[in-house]
C-alpha cells in the first residue's frame, strides 16, 4: 500500500500511501487550489514528550504523500509535551495553525501558528489565547459575520462536568477579546457517559466528563452543527449538536444518537466538491489511530455518515 515514486531530475523521493497507512490522532483535511492537506496529532508522541507537527498532501484525497514536517519545537520553546489537534485554517492571505501545546510547567492552552503556505513551515504566532489558568485542548476557529470565534474544550482537569467554550478573537488572530462563554457541558447530551478511568490514569475524584474536538459547520440543510467528541457507552465516541438561533453562541441543542458511536473520534466536517464529508481518527486505540473519510447526509434534522470511502 505504499508507493516509492521515483523522483524528478535532482529531486529527493517521495512516499505515496493511503489514509490507512498514516498513524495519527484528530485528523484535520484542509481544501486549498485544489490539493487535500492533512493534519493531525503523532500517534507515536500523544502521550509522551514531543516536537512537531507534520502534514500530508493529495491531489485525489486517496494517495497521499508525506509525512512533511511543518512545525519542529524551537530551542527554548516552553512545550514540550501535548501537541495535539492541529487545523490549519486560510486567513487574510495566511496559514494559521490553531494547536493546543501543554509543558511540565504550564497548563494546556491553544496557541497560533503561522506560515505563507499550508506545508509550513510555521512559526509561533501568538501567546497563549485561552485562559492561562484553566486547562484548555482542542480549538478550533468559526469566523461569523466577518467575526472570528475560537470554541475549545475546558478540559475535565479543572471543569469535571466538561465543558465546551467559546470566546471572540482579535482580527489578527493572535489573542482573545473578551471572556470565555460557556457553550454546553459533555452531560448535556444522552449519549455521553463519565470517564470510567478518570481516578486510575488522571488522579480525579467522582464522576468527571470531557468535551474534546469539536468543529462548526453549516450543511445542506441550513442548519449550524457541531460535531464533538466525548466517552460514551462504548468507549470515545462522536456526537452532533445544532444552534436553535443559527448562530455560535448558540443555544446548542444536543441530538440523542451518537454520529460515530464506538472506538473512534475527534473527527470534523469538510465540503469536497458539492459533497460534505466527515474524517475522524479510528481504532482509538493508543499507536494503532487512523484517519477514515466517509460522506455525511442530511436525514430529518440528523447527521449521518455513509460507508467509509477508503
Amino acid at each position: 500500500s505504499l508507493l516509492f515514486v521515483p523522483p524528478a531530475e535532482g529531486g529527493g523521493m517521495e512516499i505515496i500511501m493511503k489514509v490507512k497507512d498514516i498513524n495519527i490522532r484528530d485528523p484535520y483535511i484542509l481544501l486549498h487550489s485544489g490539493k487535500y492537506y492533512m493534519y493531525g496529532t503523532r500517534s507515536e508522541t500523544c502521550w509522551s514528550k514531543a516536537e512537531g507537527f507534520d502534514c500530508y498532501v493529495s491531489e485525489d484525497s486517496v494517495n497521499w504523500e508525506g509525512p512533511i514536517e511543518i512545525f519542529k519545537r524551537p530551542e527554548g520553546f516552553f512545550a514540550d509535551r501535548n501537541y495535539w489537534a492541529p487545523e490549519c485554517i486560510y486567513y487574510k492571505d495566511k496559514f494559521y495553525l490553531v494547536t493546543t501545546f501543554g509543558g511540565s510547567n504550564r497548563k494546556k492552552g491553544i496557541y497560533m501558528l503561522c506560515a505563507a503556505k499550508p506545508t509550513g513551515p510555521f512559526e509561533i504566532y501568538s501567546d497563549c489565547i485561552t485562559p492561562k489558568d484553566r486547562v484548555c485542548i482542542d480549538g478550533t476557529v468559526y469566523i461569523e459575520d466577518e467575526v472570528p470565534y475560537l470554541i475549545y474544550s475546558n478540559s475535565f482537569e479543572d471543569s469535571p462536568e466538561g465543558d465546551m467554550c467559546l470566546i471572540r478573537l482579535s482580527e489578527d488572530l493572535k489573542h482573545a477579546e473578551g471572556e470565555p462563554i460557556k457553550l454546553f457541558s459533555a452531560g448535556d447530551a444522552d449519549w455521553a457517559r463519565p470517564v470510567p478511568f478518570a481516578k486510575e490514569e488522571f488522579g480525579v475524584d467522582g464522576d468527571v466528563y470531557f468535551t474534546d474536538g469539536p468543529c462548526v459547520m453549516k450543511v445542506d440543510d441550513g442548519r449550524l452543527y457541531m460535531t464533538w467528541s466525548s466517552w460514551s457507552s462504548n468507549g470515545y465516541a462522536v456526537g452532533v449538536a445544532y444552534s436553535e438561533s443559527g448562530g455560535v453562541i448558540g443555544p446548542w441543542i444536543q441530538l440523542k444518537e451518537p454520529l460515530f458511536p464506538e472506538n473512534g473520534g475527534h473527527g470534523m466536517l469538510y465540503k469536497d466538491g458539492e459533497e460534505f464529508k466527515f474524517v475522524l481518527h479510528f481504532p482509538n486505540d493508543k499507536y494503532k489511530e487512523r484517519p477514515i473519510i466517509r460522506k455525511v447526509k442530511v436525514l430529518e434534522g440528523q447527521l449521518k455518515l455513509e460507508d467509509e470511502l477508503r
